[in-house]
C-alpha cells in the first residue's frame, strides 16, 4: 500500500549524515530554523516504490542528553514528532563510538535502521564488518553505505521503509543493566512513573527515569510542570543515589551510565563483528597528511597559505561574473533612467532601488565562490584541523578553537561577510564563547569595507597593499582584545575544553559542494538583498527631502540664466557644471541627512569627520556598501562605486579638510563601528535583541574613542 512517511536522519557530526541526506533528496530541500532556536532545520522529499517520503536531516549529535541545542532539537523532534523510523548514520571506521548514540535510540525504543557509512574507508584499512552478525545482535536492520558516492542509498531506503511498515509506529525500549548501584533505584523510579502515569505519554517510563539519573535539565523542568509532587520524589531518589555513587565509587551517575553503555557495546562487538583482513602496515592517508598539516610550526604556515589561497581564488574567479552582474545593473540603470522622465520617480528607481540592490547583489558571485571554497574545506575535513591549530591562541583571549572560522568567514582575510560569519558561530557549544565570538566577528574586514579601505589608501597612502594588510591585522587585534575584555567582565565564565573529532580527509563531491554553495548564497541574497532594498529607499529619501526652498532654486536658476547670456560655449559648460554641483551640495546639506550630519559635526570633528563624512557613516549603519556611494554624492560627484572611486580619492586628497590623520581615523571607525543592519538582525536571531543593541552601542562607542585617539595622535606626530 502506498503511503506517506517520515524518516529522520540522525548521527554524530562528521559521520556523513548530511552527505547522505543530499544523496537521497537532491535539490528537493527546504531549509529553515527550528522554532525558538537557531539550529538549522532541513527537510527534503523523495519517492520509493510508490511511497512519498519526507526525510528530515537532524542536527549532528553525540547523545540524546540535552547538553547542547543540537542534542535538544534532535531529541525533541524524535520524541514529539515520532517519525516512522530513525535512520542512524554511523561512521563505520569508528563503529564502537558511533554505536553509543544508537544504543540511546534503542533505549528510547524508536524504530532504528543503521547505515554503516564510509565502508570504503573501512576496506582501505584492511577491515571487514559482519553486518549480518551485527544486525542479529542488535535486532535492527543494518546496511552498508558510502554516502559520498550514493552507494547503498537504495538498499537503505528499502530497509527503512520495510522496517517502518513492520513496526507501524510501535516503540520497543531496550533495557540494559546499569549495575547494582543504579538498577534498584531505577526499578523504583520506573514503578513510580508507571503508577502515577508520569510523562508516559511522552516517552517510556524507564527512559524518563534514566534522564532523571543523568540530571537532564529539560526533562526535570518538564517533570515539574507535569506533576511537581512526583517530580520531587524522582529528584530525591536521583540525588540520594548520586551522593551514594560519589561517596563510594567516586563517580557520578551520568558517568556510570556511560561506562555501562560502552561496556554493553563492547560485548556486542566481540567475536567477529569486525575482522582484520590484512594488517595495516603504515599510517593511513589521513594520518600521513596530519603529520604535516597539523605539525606545530609547519601546520599554521600552511593554514595561512590555504586561507590566502581561498580569497585569491575567490577574487580571481569571482571578479569575472561580478563584472557581468555590475554591467547588467549599469545597463538596467541606463534603461530605466532613459525610460522615465527626470524627477523623483527616476531618482528613486535609479539611485535608490537599482543602485542600492545592485551594489549588494554585485557581491553575490564573490560570495558564492567563497562559500564553495569554505564548503570544500568543511567537506574535506580540513576545517576541523584549522580549529584544532587555532585553539591555543583563541583560548588565550577567552574564545574557542571553533571561533576561528566565524572570524575568517566574516572577513579575517579581506572580503568575507559578517552575516554568514555570525551564523557560523552555531558550531560553538558554549553559549558564552559563542556570544563573545558573535560580538567580535563584525570587526573583521568584510567585503563591504574593502571599497572604503581602497578609497582611502589610494587618496592618502603610497602603498595600498600595506594599508590593506595593517587594516585587516588591526581587525583581528581589536576582535581578540575586545573578546578578552568581554570574557573578563560581562561574559565571565570558564573556557570549555576543545573536544573535536578530526574526521578522515575525503574528496568532496561536486554535487555536495554545489548544494551547500547554493543554500548559503541564496540565504545571503534573501537576507541581504531584501533588507538593503528598504534601506536604500530610506537613505535616498533622507538625502532627497525636503528639497531646497523655492527661493534657493530660483537663485540657482538665475545664475544659469546669467551664465547662458554672458559666457562662451566652452566656459558655459564648465560654469553650468559648477552651478549644478553647488546646488546638489546645498540640497544635500538642506536634506534630513544633511541636517543630521551637520548637527553631529560638533562631536565628530574630534575625529576629523565633517558633515559629509557623517552622512556617509550614517548610511554605513544600514550597509557598509553605502559609505563610498554616499561620500560620492556628498562631494557632488554623483553615485560612485568601488570601481569608480579613483575620482573621489583625488577629490578627498585635494580637500583641505582631509588629510592622513582623518583617513586613519576613518579607517579605524569604519572597521570597528556598529555592524550593518543585516548583521544586527542576524546577531539578534543568534542571541537576542539585547545583545544586538549592545553590539551597535558598544562597537560604535569603542570605534569612536579609538578614532579620536588615532586622529589626535597622528595630527600631533605629523605636526
Amino acid at each position: 500500500m502506498n503511503r506517506r512517511m517520515t524518516l529522520a536522519l540522525a548521527g554524530n557530526p562528521n559521520s556523513g549524515k548530511t552527505t547522505m541526506y543530499n544523496a537521497l533528496t537532491g535539490a528537493r530541500q527546504r531549509v529553515g530554523n527550528y522554532p525558538g532556536v537557531t539550529v538549522e532545520h532541513r527537510e527534503g522529499d523523495t519517492r520509493h516504490n510508490g511511497n512519498d517520503i519526507t526525510i528530515v536531516d537532524l542536527p549532528g549529535t553525540y547523545s540524546l542528553t540535552a547538553y547542547t541545542p543540537e542534542e535538544l532539537v534532535a531529541r525533541d523532534y524524535i520524541v514529539e514528532k515520532r517519525p516512522h523510523a530513525v535512520v542512524n548514520i554511523l561512521d563505520a571506521t569508528s563503529l564502537e563510538r558511533n554505536l553509543y548514540l544508537t544504543l540511546q535510540f534503542m533505549e528510547l525504543g524508536v524504530p532504528v535502521v543503521l547505515a554503516l557509512n564510509m565502508m570504503d574507508s573501512v576496506h582501505k584499512q584492511g577491515k571487514e564488518i559482519d553486518t549480518t552478525l551485527l544486525a542479529k545482535r542488535l535486532g535492527l536492520p543494518v546496511v552498508e553505505t558510502v554516502a559520498r558516492t550514493g552507494g547503498g542509498k537504495k538498499e537503505l531506503l528499502e530497509e527503512a521503509v520495510a522496517y517502518a511498515e513492520e513496526r507501524r509506529g510501535s516503540w520497543e525500549p531496550l533495557a540494559i543493566s546499569y549495575g547494582p548501584d543504579l538498577d534498584p533505584v531505577l526499578k523504583k523510579m520506573v514503578a513510580l512513573i508507571e503508577e502515577s502515569r508520569f510523562m508516559v505519554e511522552r516517552a517510556p517510563a524507564r527512559w524518563v527515569a534514566i534522564k532523571y539519573l543523568e540530571n537532564d535539565a529539560q526533562v526535570v523542568k518538564m517533570g515539574e510542570r507535569h506533576d511537581a509532587e512526583v517530580a520531587g520524589k524522582l529528584l530525591k531518589m536521583a540525588d540520594d543515589v548520586a551522593r551514594h555513587c560519589r561517596s563510594t565509587l567516586k563517580i557520578s551517575p551520568e558517568s556510570l551510565i556511560a561506562d555501562y553503555r560502552y561496556g554493553y557495546i563492547a560485548s556486542l562487538m566481540k567475536e567477529g563483528v569486525i575482522k582484520t583482513i590484512r594488517p595495516q602496515e603504515r599510517l593511513d592517508f589521513s594520518d600521513q597528511l596530519d603529520r604535516v598539516l597539523t605539525q606545530q610550526f609547519v601546520g599554521p604556515a600552511i593554514m595561512v597559505g590555504v586561507l590566502y589561497a581561498i580569497f585569491y581564488v575567490t577574487f580571481a574567479i569571482g571578479e569575472i561574473p561580478m563584472g557581468w552582474v555590475e554591467m547588467f545593473f549599469e545597463w538596467l540603470s541606463g534603461a530605466v533612467g532613459g525610460a522615465l522622465p527626470e524627477g523623483l520617480a527616476q531618482s528613486l528607481m535609479v539611485d535608490g532601488i537599482i543602485g542600492g540592490v545592485g551594489g549588494v547583489l554585485g557581491f553575490v558571485p564573490l560570495i558564492a565562490v567563497m562559500f564553495m571554497m569554505i564548503a570544500f574545506l568543511e567537506d574535506s575535513g580540513y576545517m576541523a584541523r584549522m580549529a584544532y591549530m587555532m585553539d591555543r591562541v583563541m583560548r588565550a583571549f577567552g574564545l574557542h578553537g571553533s571561533s576561528v572560522m566565524p572570524f575568517i568567514v566574516s572577513g579575517g582575510i579581506a572580503g568575507g561577510c559578517a552575516v554568514p560569519g555570525v551564523m557560523a558561530t552555531r558550531t560553538l557549544r558554549s553559549p558564552k564563547e559563542k556570544l563573545a565570538t558573535v560580538l567580535t566577528a563584525p570587526f573583521m574586514s568584510c567585503g563591504a569595507k574593502v571599497p572604503v579601505i581602497i578609497l582611502l589608501a589610494a587618496a592618502f597612502f603610497e602603498n595600498s597593499a600595506q594599508v590593506m594588510f595593517y587594516t585587516v591585522l588591526g581587525g583581528w587585534v581589536a576582535a581578540l582584545v575586545v573578546a578578552k575584555l568581554l570574557r573578563s567582565t560581562i561574559i565571565k565564565g570558564e573556557s570549555t575544553p576543545f573536544v573535536m573529532e578530526l574526521p578522515p580527509y575525503r574528496m568532496p563531491t561536486v554535487r555536495g559542494l554545489l548544494i551547500h554553495t547554493w543554500e548559503r548564497a541564496w540565504a545571503y541574497i534573501k537576507k541581504a538583498g531584501t533588507v538593503i532594498l528598504g534601506i536604500s529607499i530610506l537613505i535616498w529619501a533622507m538625502m532627497t527631502f525636503p528639497g531646497l526652498p523655492d527661493k534657493d532654486v530660483a537663485n540657482y536658476q538665475a545664475q544659469r540664466t546669467i551664465a547662458e547670456t554672458t559666457l562662451s560655449a566652452d566656459a558655459l559648460e564648465e560654469r553650468l557644471a559648477t552651478i549644478d554641483n553647488e546646488e546638489s551640495q546645498h540640497a544635500l546639506q538642506h536634506s534630513v541627512a544633511g541636517r543630521i550630519g551637520t548637527t553631529m559635526e560638533s562631536v565628530t570633528q574630534l575625529a576629523g569627520f565633517d558633515w559629509r563624512t557623517n552622512i556617509a557613516l550614517l548610511g554605513g549603519f544600514a550597509a557598509k556598501e553605502v559609505i563610498v556611494s554616499t561620500l560620492g554624492t556628498a562631494y557632488s560627484l554623483g553615485e560612485v562605486d568601488a570601481e569608480e572611486a579613483d575620482g573621489l580619492s583625488a577629490r578627498l586628497a585635494s580637500d583641505p579638510s582631509w588629510g592622513v590623520a582623518t583617513a586613519i581615523a576613518l579607517l579605524v571607525f569604519v572597521m570597528l563601528y556598529a555592524p550593518c543592519f543585516v548583521t544586527v538582525v542576524v546577531i539578534a536571531r543568534e542571541t537576542s535583541w539585547k545583545w544586538a543593541a549592545f553590539s551597535v552601542v558598544f562597537n560604535t562607542g569603542f570605534a569612536f574613542a579609538l578614532s579620536v585617539v588615532a586622529f589626535q595622535m597622528t595630527r600631533a606626530i605629523m605636526g
